[in-house]
């Protein structure tokens, strides 16, 4: 598959779960989440979204009550993009705001500590 079509698919299956998650989750635990972005596979079988949350629940209970909740995603999704085969979706918890975060949080003290 053409890198710019998958590109493409990955980045407007991102746009239409988040707004799934937003306006039609009815949990609002999922209201919480951010979708960082998507990756779809050559084949388009297979698909990773990655999100983050303001929640206090750690990674693994977040993924696991998004798990929870891809079936309803993946009917939505097939409602809204036009594909030959929906792909399965699979979420990942996005440790790179946290980790900006961190480098952010370091930067600053080393700053402090050199004023």
């Amino acid at each position: 598959m053409n890198i710019i079509k998958q590109k493409q698919i990955s980045a407007e299956l991102a746009r239409n779960v988040s707004e799934i998650l937003a306006n039609e989750a009815r949990d609002e635990l999922l209201k919480t989440i951010t979708i960082t972005g998507a990756e779809v596979s050559n084949d388009l079988s297979y698909a990773k979204v990655y999100f983050t949350s303001i929640s206090s629940l750690s990674k693994e209970q977040l993924e696991k009550e998004l798990e929870e909740s891809s079936s309803f995603v993946r009917t939505e999704i097939a409602n809204c993009i036009d594909l030959r085969k929906t792909p399965k979706i699979k979420v990942v918890f996005d440790e790179s705001i946290a980790y900006g975060n961190k480098i952010e949080h370091i930067i600053k003290e080393i700053h402090n500590h050199d004023n």
